[in-house]
């Protein structure tokens, strides 16, 4: 159990540090090409994408097994 625990706490630090790192970055979009050199680890507008379709999707699923 501590095990599982910690592999989920490491992810969780993980995406953390990655979403904080990319926050201080600066963004090519609003410096041109100079801000090139300094891009954004994860495409985050991508990763809401995704994780709307996964929380939709369990739900969706969700409902549907419930409901039998």
């Amino acid at each position: 159990m501590q095990t599982i625990l910690g592999m989920i706490l490491g992810a969780v630090l993980l995406a953390l540090g990655v979403y904080v790192y990319d926050s201080m970055q600066t963004s090519s979009v609003a410096n041109g090409q100079v801000a090139e050199t300094n891009r954004t680890i994860v495409n985050w507008d991508v990763v809401a994408s995704d994780w709307h379709s996964l929380k939709a999707r369990a739900h969706d699923d969700w409902v549907r097994i419930s409901s039998k």
